[in-house]
């Protein structure tokens, strides 16, 4: 089986994204449901996968980021309202057998993402 991994990483101050508090949806047709939540470790990431085993199925998620609160916790000046506050990744899992890693590359006003594995 495969399994879904996350990192934050903060090109403002280029450094991992330790800290951030991350919320993990599965979307259907009833709406979205909260799976998980976890909070970044020093290096970024969780300490362990976000979905793995029967947990991992095919289907829409979403990512939710609080990006925002990160950069008020590190002391960035940010506008009222914040630019980017909350991001919301949504993605879709195809198969369950493939390591799905969504990371977030973010600043105060910019953020992408890729696929990784």
């Amino acid at each position: 089986m495969g399994k879904l991994s996350t990192h934050v990483l903060d090109t403002t101050q280029g450094k991992p994204g330790a800290g951030v508090r991350i919320a993990l949806y599965v979307v259907g047709a009833q709406g979205r449901s909260l799976l998980k939540t976890d909070v970044t470790n020093a290096d970024g990431r969780c300490g362990a996968p976000l979905l793995e085993g029967e947990a991992m199925q095919p289907g829409r998620y979403e990512l939710v980021f609080a990006a925002g609160d990160y950069f008020a916790a590190q002391g960035v000046a940010l506008a009222e309202p914040r630019f980017i506050d909350e991001v919301t990744i949504a993605f879709g899992i195809a198969s369950a057998e493939q390591n799905y890693h969504v990371p977030l590359v973010v600043t105060p006003w910019s953020y992408s993402t890729y696929r990784g594995s």
